[in-house]
């Protein structure tokens, strides 16, 4: 089938190879849509406290207006994570896999309600697929 001494490709090897590159394009997509959510189906919850760049947060307890509209706000605008305090609680805050900083830098510092799938994991809470609740 495979002819060793002739160096030019045949039909079969042309078609080998590109299936085989197809499979190593495509399956990243099958890894990623296996990957949405599975079978969990958690309900969303609220969670009510207070937006905080989870940088100064973590390193020095840095809450409040004061921190979150000068240092907190630019932390969370230049990427830095983001994150809600709710009763002592820290939680990191994403979007539908994605940040959410421009959404929610201009509130560090302040009190909001957020929507979103709760998960914790390695002790990291996490709201996922968050969304500003409007009251």
């Amino acid at each position: 089938m495979f002819n060793s001494s002739n160096d030019k490709p045949t039909l079969m090897k042309i078609a080998v190879a590109a299936t085989s590159i197809a499979a190593l394009t495509l399956s990243p997509l099958a890894v990623a849509q296996e990957h949405e959510h599975g079978s969990d189906t958690a309900a969303s919850k609220e969670v009510t406290g207070e937006v905080v760049d989870m940088m100064c947060y973590v390193d020095h307890n840095a809450v409040g207006e004061k921190h979150g509209q000068s240092c907190g706000a630019k932390c969370i605008k230049s990427g830095g994570p983001v994150g809600i305090v709710s009763d002592g609680k820290a939680y990191l805050v994403v979007g539908e896999h994605k940040p959410m900083n421009d959404q929610l830098a201009e509130y560090c510092g302040k009190t909001v309600t957020l929507k979103g799938k709760m998960a914790e994991r390695g002790g990291i809470a996490m709201v996922e697929n968050a969304e500003i609740v409007k009251k």
